[in-house]
């Protein structure tokens, strides 16, 4: 009887997760940005407002969104561990940049010009690149691609300048040289490696119109059995996988995380609350730590045990990431919920820029953009389902 009972325990036992469902019509321009919030931002631009004003000036003034900028494909990039060997990896991240920024810098001035740089950016790349290699190949697109296709967002759905022709020429890049890297992630590298990755999938999903596509970031994101999926790279006090290697890291994983967060909220999903808001837990106690505090520290063995961590990493202590800005917009803007330690963040990183491997502009971009309420009563919360193991039941 008693073994009985266990196995009828057992075949009662209910584990969680995470799930949402994504549907069609993907809401154009939605990587990163929506139409309401280019037309707010733009609107406080012209009006010389701050933090807009400054953090508009810093764009304009870099290098990134000047018009003599040339881009330089290489049709077979090759990226090794630590970026050696560099074949053209470091132009790809940094032309990534450049077209992003002269979208931006199109929507904002109208000034057609820029547009057709961004443009001519990303038609010097798809009509070149034919592979994408080495050991850091699958880093490298997950980092670069999100900005390509933000610019290539913006040029189809609001400058409406670049021919069909060299759209279909970027698609088959996404889908015949990029996405067969990326498709199935990374589970045993550092989570940023996998985060970097979804939310590249993510923006190739919404730019192609590709459901699939971009459920399969979602459901990663979500429930992935990797490093860098939401609930394997934070524990339950913020802690993160990568908390014992070095801040920096650490601090790409939780920017890419966001990313994703945000492209899925721009489509109506919310992902940020996945988890009872597992992100904020993972971004106030990195902040904190990085603001000078003591912060609580469990050891840790990431998936497969590949890596193994006693203590938290002092390496890069201080170097606050330009990322806060995002996540304090949508948490406390958006939300109402309070991150104290991301504030004292931001207040040492605005305006914020970036570029590289991270999604620059982010001052100018998510400062105090508050979602109106036609928009949180679209957005669908994401479903803790129980689910029976089809294994436990057959005990």
């Amino acid at each position: 009887m008693k073994q009985k009972g266990l196995a009828l325990s057992a075949a009662l036992i209910i584990f969680l997760s995470v799930c949402v469902e994504v549907t069609a019509d993907f809401v154009h321009p939605g990587i990163s940005h929506n139409r309401d919030e280019l037309e707010f931002v733009k609107s406080k631009l012209d009006a010389s407002e701050q933090p807009w004003k400054e953090a508009g000036e810093k764009l304009r003034s870099s290098s990134y969104a000047s018009l003599s900028w040339r881009p330089r494909p290489v049709a077979n990039v090759e990226r090794g561990p630590y970026n050696r060997p560099d074949i053209g990896g470091t132009f790809f991240m940094r032309d990534a940049t450049a077209a992003y920024t002269h979208a931006l810098q199109w929507v904002f001035t109208n000034e057609e010009a820029h547009a057709v740089k961004a443009r001519d950016i990303i038609n010097a790349w798809s009509s070149t690149l034919e592979s994408v290699s080495n050991h850091d190949a699958r880093l490298l697109i997950g980092m670069a691609g999100i900005q390509f296709c933000n610019a290539a967002e913006l040029l189809k759905h609001v400058w409406g300048g670049w021919s069909e022709k060299d759209q279909q020429q970027f698609r088959t890049m996404l889908r015949q040289v990029l996405y067969p890297v990326i498709k199935d992630f990374y589970p045993t590298a550092n989570g940023n490696w996998d985060a970097a990755m979804t939310q590249t999938m993510m923006a190739m999903g919404v730019f192609l119109d590709d459901e699939a596509m971009f459920q399969r970031a979602v459901d990663y994101f979500l429930n992935g059995r990797g490093n860098g999926a939401v609930n394997h790279y934070f524990n339950h006090f913020g802690q993160c996988q990568e908390s014992g290697r070095d801040q920096a890291h650490t601090q790409m994983g939780l920017e890419y995380l966001l990313n994703s967060c945000e492209i899925a909220w721009k489509q109506g999903i919310d992902l940020y609350s996945a988890y009872d808001n597992r992100l904020t837990k993972g971004f106030e106690y990195t902040a904190k730590y990085n603001l000078g505090m003591d912060v609580p520290f469990e050891p840790y063995e990431s998936y497969k045990a590949r890596y193994k961590h006693a203590k938290i990493s002092s390496k890069g202590r201080g170097k606050l990431r330009p990322m806060y800005e995002k996540v304090y917009n949508h948490y406390h803007n958006r939300m109402g919920i309070d991150l104290p330690y991301c504030k004292q963040a931001l207040e040492k990183t605005r305006p914020e820029s970036g570029g590289g491997a991270s999604l620059p502009w982010s001052t100018l971009m998510y400062a105090n953009q508050k979602a109106d309420l036609v928009t949180l009563k679209k957005t669908k919360k994401i479903k803790e389902n129980q689910h029976r193991s089809n294994e436990q039941m057959q005990n």
